[in-house]
């Protein structure tokens, strides 16, 4: 199974989040946020560092990387080797530099926390992000179907 990142960018000051709309590949047209596979010997945490700068434009030191989430997504029905299943190390990031700004990959926008459109996101979304939002560590595992439809879900907040 596979490793990757998601980096969700909050601004306090305002009291929103940048999210990015996916423009093409795995999960086009829906809203997430920022992250990928490590490449190479790349750690984690470089690669979120790197991912996060790439789809968005944005810098962030190591340092304020702090994981919020491990979530496991299964995807039973897609052939193994394309490596659709995959655990996901998810980081809320406060303090970034630079603007957000669209890539090939994404394009950001800002939502008030009170107004995340999760109608526009991954379906899972709704299950982990509210607990992460409200300072809770969570791990948790998402069975997909063939529609891209939860299965079988747990959800453990700690």
């Amino acid at each position: 199974m596979q490793h990757a990142t998601l980096c969700m960018l909050i601004d306090e000051n305002t009291q929103q989040i940048i999210l990015g709309m996916k423009k093409r590949g795995f999960g086009a047209g829906k809203y997430n946020g920022f992250g990928g596979k490590p490449k190479g010997t790349e750690t984690i945490k470089d690669a979120a560092v790197r991912e996060l700068y790439e789809e968005a434009g944005v810098c962030i030191d190591k340092e304020h990387l702090s994981e919020t989430a491990e979530l496991t997504f299964l995807f039973p029905h897609v052939p193994e080797e394309k490596n659709w299943n995959q655990i996901v190390h998810v980081y809320l990031i406060k303090k970034w530099a630079g603007t957000a700004a669209e890539s090939d990959e994404m394009k950001p926008e800002s939502f008030p926390l009170a107004r995340i459109p999760y109608s526009q996101m991954w379906v899972d979304d709704q299950h982990w992000l509210p607990l992460v939002l409200q300072g809770k560590y969570v791990k948790a595992t998402f069975v997909f179907g063939k529609e891209q439809e939860i299965v079988e879900k747990t959800v453990q907040s700690l």
